[in-house]
């Protein structure tokens, strides 16, 4: 499975919220995949992935929700790579990455750069629990 380094965090904190219905639905299984395949590989990108293909703002291939929303979640993205160590196209287990991403964004400074533009930060139980 394919999916953007941010990702990583936004998965743990999801609760239901989302753009649309059809966008919900979509990551509730994802979440629900990935949940139940420990061994899942998963490829860490910078690009639209099985998330962003159901969201009403990513439209030929790219975010599209503002002029700049394609360039700033690819520095969102690469921010995460970073802090994490590893490079696009790195591929990890799903049984080890969560665990290695909660050990790395432990705390709020953690991801100040990251999270603080995020519409969605009050009520993603992940960023919540960093506070």
């Amino acid at each position: 499975m394919r999916l953007r380094a941010h990702h990583l965090l936004c998965l743990q904190g999801f609760q239901g919220y989302g753009y649309n219905p059809n966008f919900t639905n979509n990551l509730t299984k994802l979440i629900q995949e990935i949940n139940s395949t420990p061994q899942l590989e998963i490829e860490l990108i910078d690009e639209g992935d099985a998330v962003c293909f159901f969201c009403p703002y990513h439209k030929e291939s790219l975010c599209q929700k503002t002029a700049d929303s394609s360039r700033k979640v690819k520095d969102i993205d690469l921010k995460v790579l970073n802090k994490l160590g590893l490079s696009k196209g790195a591929r990890v287990k799903q049984e080890d990455i969560f665990c290695f991403v909660n050990k790395k964004f432990r705390y709020i400074s953690d991801v100040k750069d990251i999270c603080t533009d995020c519409e969605w930060k009050e009520k993603c139980l992940w960023f919540i629990k960093l506070k």
